[in-house]
């Protein structure tokens, strides 16, 4: 066939174009959407790099196995490679900024020692993919991982066993991730992937399982150790209710009994409130000045346990705000 019947590839790009790839002999899709045609050829990543610098879509590629190491994919304006099928490639050392990867199957691709600064991954599949030394700065991933909104939709649907599996991939992502941004020293980045990988880890726990009940607890206090200002905020609120309860049943003050009043003016309860979130306070902090006592009865063995919970959480919040102050 000579290139005058050479037929244009049917691979359809999102725009409505039609990439303008010839076919050889009798297919559909030219060499680069062919998802037959084998890209382990060492020419590869020099033809690649050629249509690349063409200035034409790389949109769709199929590129498993591929072998293209140092790769030089960077360009300013940010080359498209979106939908691309990358399974298993060989981008070890590969200039990637602000390359377009979005949608992409980069399942088990080696990109260590990558520069993928900049670069788009929202809704690529990143399972199995190698960042060891990988340059991720102002990387796009997008919210959560595509495992992690399979999850989701599964446990929606009710079908409890593929959100298992898919919560599990998740956790295995975020891993990855938090160890990839911890050794290029992005800590910040690396502690929300620590949050969504404790997270996915949660959601294989049974329901209403202990397990699963502490780790969500310790999340809404602290967000597994990431986030001082909610031990901060709920300790406050722990307060502010323990202050209700004591209002409500009544503690013994200076002056006789700290008690709601039914009875009394609008300005007298809100003084007795804040009397009992003086006392909330005190006793949380543990410091027991004494002129505020619990009767005998219920109050003693909540002031017990907000006495034991305040200790507690005091010492999470010196743990959590060194830990974020170290990094």
């Amino acid at each position: 066939m000579n290139n005058s019947e050479k037929k244009q590839c049917a691979y359809q790009r999102i725009d409505g174009s039609c990439c303008p790839g010839d076919v050889d002999e009798t297919g559909e899709f030219c060499f680069w959407h062919d998802r037959d045609a084998s890209k382990e050829g060492e020419d590869v990543k020099t033809r690649l790099e050629q249509w690349a610098q063409s200035g034409e879509s790389m949109e769709g590629f199929q590129l498993r196995y591929a072998h293209l190491e140092g790769i030089h994919l960077h360009n300013m304006p940010g080359y498209d490679m979106r939908n691309s099928n990358l399974f298993r490639a060989q981008l070890q050392g590969g200039h990637l900024f602000n390359l377009d990867l979005r949608g992409s199957d980069l399942l088990k691709a080696d990109l260590s020692g990558a520069n993928l600064n900049e670069a788009k991954l929202e809704n690529a599949d990143l399972l199995g993919a190698k960042f060891f030394g990988t340059r991720m700065e102002r990387t796009e991933l997008g919210s959560v991982a595509v495992q992690h909104s399979l999850a989701v939709s599964a446990e929606k649907l009710g079908n409890r066993k593929d959100a298992l599996k898919n919560y599990e991939e998740a956790e295995e992502v975020y891993r990855s991730l938090r160890q990839a941004h911890e050794g290029s020293g992005h800590k910040d980045e690396a502690g929300q992937f620590f949050l969504l990988e404790m997270t996915m880890r949660r959601k294989q726990m049974p329901v209403w399982s202990g397990g699963r009940i502490w780790a969500k607890s310790v999340d809404l206090f602290c967000a597994f150790g990431e986030s001082p200002p909610r031990v901060i905020g709920s300790s406050l609120l722990f307060n502010l209710l323990c202050a209700v309860v004591y209002f409500l049943v009544g503690v013994n003050g200076p002056q006789g009994a700290i008690k709601f009043n039914l009875q009394a003016g609008f300005l007298d309860n809100a003084a007795g409130y804040f009397n009992c979130v003086y006392y909330s306070v005190v006793t949380f902090t543990t410091l027991g000045y004494g002129e505020i006592t619990p009767p005998p009865g219920v109050l003693r063995p909540l002031a017990a346990v907000q006495a034991f919970t305040g200790a507690f959480m005091m010492a999470m919040f010196v743990a959590v705000f060194g830990q974020k102050m170290t990094r």
